[in-house]
């Protein structure tokens, strides 16, 4: 069976940055997703299309069909205050907040000091081109409860 929409896909994968870092893996068949359902980033996907069990792939994708280009606007100097009780604040820490729009999103702080905390909402691989490496586990049918949930269920999907 070849990854086409609506297929789940189970892969095993090694993801590393331009300077070979491994930023994250997955082995053993344990991650799965629902292809044509933005699961996962659009390169890879666009990669996987077409591919069947056992099929290996090694694929950089950019920065505009992975998690975007970093945008300078997404960094923000906010009052140290605003954090209230919530004792150091540390580089690295992440909390939620609301875009603009409204919309949640994760800031990272990247900067601390007396008086103001800097953060970022951009995605931490924002600007950073992904090299995979994936082998195809499996190819499935979605069930139908899994099409109109646009996820996995069960191993190595999402369980609920």
């Amino acid at each position: 069976m070849q990854i086409a929409n609506e297929k789940v896909v189970v892969i095993n994968y090694t993801l590393r940055n331009d300077d070979k870092e491994i930023l994250d893996s997955a082995q053993e068949g344990d991650f799965a997703y629902l292809h044509g359902a933005n699961n996962i980033i659009a390169g890879l996907e666009k990669a996987l299309d077409g591919k069947s069990v056992n099929d290996e792939v090694s694929v950089s994708i950019e920065p505009a069909e992975a998690y975007g280009e970093r945008n300078p606007e997404m960094t923000q100097v906010v009052p140290k205050e605003m954090f209230g009780a919530e004792g150091d604040i540390e580089v690295g820490q992440q909390f939620q907040a609301a875009s603009p729009e409204g919309q949640e999103i994760v800031v990272t702080v990247v900067a601390v000091d007396d008086e103001n905390v800097t953060v970022d909402g951009n995605h931490p691989l924002a600007g950073v081109t992904l090299h995979f490496e994936v082998q195809v586990v499996d190819v499935r049918d979605a069930s139908a409860e899994e099409l109109e949930h646009g996820h996995v269920h069960g191993p190595g999907g999402h369980n609920h």
